[in-house]
């Protein structure tokens, strides 16, 4: 999948997905996140409820994949995040959202899938589904504005770079997308990030986005803001191995630690390249 090769993907793990003992199936001595749902049972004409069990991040990066689904089910419900029912509630042809409460899930359907189970079920690659459009009314924003996060969660704290080292992107005006109190030289609105429609706004009417792999980084890609993805040196199966651009979101580009742990090399040419682009981050200087 860092490749690209997303048809080889999706025949492995239909291999794997035959191997599977029927009775693991969203088996609830699992947490969430850990759970299988989809069996590989047809879910063409017939009532489909999607359930959203992982991050907030990949529910936005796998709800592409949900018009195809609409198209293809006789009734599509998707058990979304309470956070996200906001941003997704006028998104057309995505089916009925309800909201997860993992202490009353919904109960099954004629075919279950979890979010990240769609495109092996729709054998689907990031060019076959279009980015999900919420409206999103940009907040207004000194010019050339710079929206941070340099934080993710604590499940892989290797994603996160420390608070200082992120300055070289405040020499213009920037905005923290962390929750709390910083000591950098921005502007710190309330809310984010798990005020998404807030977030959302913010994101829509910065210049550009500086973020770590986080949901941020999913956000800012769905809305097709210029993302600057700072990833560490052996990054999540999402992100390419080499090269700045990714197929799930054409106007974000990656930097990659040269080593384990080392952010410096990833920064400094990040922030060399966005230097002198005021108002936009578009080519990143002939960076490809």
């Amino acid at each position: 999948m860092r490749r690209g090769d997303f048809a080889a993907a999706w025949d492995i793990a239909a291999q794997g997905l035959s191997l599977r003992d029927p009775a693991g199936r969203d088996d609830p001595a699992l947490p969430y996140h850990l759970r299988w749902v989809w069996d590989g049972r047809a879910f063409d004409g017939r009532d489909v409820l999607v359930r959203c069990y992982h991050g907030l991040g990949d529910t936005l990066m796998f709800s592409r994949f949900l018009p195809l689904m609409a198209r293809r089910a006789a009734r599509l419900t998707v058990e979304m995040q309470p956070h996200l029912l906001a941003l997704f509630r006028d998104v057309p042809d995505i089916g009925r959202l309800v909201p997860f409460d993992p202490a009353r899930p919904l109960p099954p359907q004629d075919c279950d899938l979890e979010i990240m189970e769609l495109p092996l079920a729709l054998r689907a690659g990031p060019a076959d589904a279009r980015l999900l459009a919420p409206a999103v009314a940009p907040a207004p924003l000194p010019p050339g504005t710079l929206a941070l996060c340099w934080g993710a969660g604590d499940w892989d704290p290797d994603r996160s770079v420390p608070e200082p080292m992120f300055a070289p992107f405040c020499r213009g005006p920037a905005l923290s997308l962390m929750p709390g109190p910083t000591a950098l030289p921005v502007l710190n609105p309330q809310g984010c990030p798990l005020d998404i429609r807030r977030t959302a706004e913010l994101v829509a009417g910065a210049a550009g986005v500086v973020t770590v792999d986080t949901m941020i980084a999913h956000l800012a890609g769905m809305l097709g803001r210029p993302v600057c993805l700072l990833v560490k040196h052996r990054p999540d199966w999402r992100w390419p191995d080499r090269g700045r651009r990714t197929p799930w979101y054409p106007t974000m580009r990656v930097w990659r630690q040269p080593a384990p742990g080392d952010w410096a090399g990833a920064i400094g040419p990040a922030a060399a390249a966005l230097d002198g682009l005021p108002g936009s981050l578009p080519n990143e200087k002939g960076i490809a």
